[in-house]
């Protein structure tokens, strides 16, 4: 039995090295690649592999210019903030809403079905009649974009909140009820703050979501001069198509603030994860 064991925690160190490794070589190339010049670039493995010669910050100079960084740094950071706050506070509303409502009526069954099934849906089927309706409607715009997250992401959203309130007592708010609260004030005082592991979990992968689409912004917001940071890195592949410097340098600077935003919520993340995910 401990020889079992032992060969199996052998497998499991040999699968989280290979893991780790396949997750850390791409950043480590990026890395190296962002601080390299034009002419270090080489064919070869050890040439690929090797340190800068010289560690500059020239291409991340080069790189904020070419992507005018700080604008477009300026609409991500619009767009996802908005997303995130208007996610939480909507899906959050309509998981407690067919959450609880699942327990007295089938009807809130079939409405949790409807709206959870929308994550089978691919965007490609529905790009071009969203960008008619958006340009039709005025919303060809951030706002629009945002509008279009917000319902992107509801069905796995739902998903969760629903998922969570199973671990949150409902004798909480009978005697709540039983005080004289309304269900109003019942959620905003007792649910949306335990909720809190959860709300992490949706902000995060909301966040993670919307930094780094491409497909939305640029079918929605095409000829405004309204650029995301993904949007304005497309610029590499037609004015740098083969200066990999510049375009990995840009997208280490657009790495840097989706990471902090991970770190600060870690560990809420792995606690929404945990109890809302798995159980729901």
């Amino acid at each position: 039995m401990m020889e079992e064991k032992k060969k199996t925690n052998w497998v499991l160190t040999i699968v989280l090295i290979l893991g780790t490794l396949t997750v850390f070589f791409p950043l480590y190339m990026a890395f190296i690649i962002a601080f390299k010049q034009p002419s270090e670039m080489t064919n070869d493995v050890a040439g690929a592999l090797a340190f800068p010669q010289k560690w500059s910050f020239d291409n991340f100079r080069q790189a904020m210019e070419v992507t005018d960084f700080w604008r477009s740094l300026g609409n991500s950071l619009l767009i996802t903030l908005a997303t995130i706050v208007l996610a939480i506070l909507i899906h959050s509303i309509a998981g407690y809403v067919i959450g609880r409502g699942m327990a007295h009526k089938k009807s809130f069954r079939f409405i949790y079905l409807y709206i959870v099934s929308g994550m089978f849906v691919p965007f490609s089927i529905l790009m071009m009649p969203l960008v008619k309706q958006t340009a039709q409607m005025g919303l060809g715009n951030r706002a629009g974009v945002i509008l279009l997250y917000l319902v992107f992401y509801m069905p796995m959203n739902v998903l969760l909140y629903t998922g969570y309130l199973k671990n949150i007592p409902i004798a909480l708010e009978e005697a709540a009820d039983i005080d004289g609260a309304s269900t109003w004030k019942m959620y905003w005082k007792i649910v949306f703050p335990m909720m809190t592991p959860m709300h992490a979990t949706v902000a995060i992968l909301t966040a993670l979501g919307t930094w780094n689409d491409v497909m939305t912004p640029l079918v929605i917001m095409s000829g405004t001069g309204q650029n995301t940071l993904p949007l304005a890195q497309l610029n590499f592949q037609t004015q740098f198509g083969t200066n990999y410097n510049l375009a990995f340098a840009s997208y280490i600077l657009a790495l840097i603030p989706i990471l902090i935003f991970y770190i600060i919520c870690q560990k809420q993340i792995l606690n929404g994860v945990a109890n809302g995910a798995v159980k729901g």
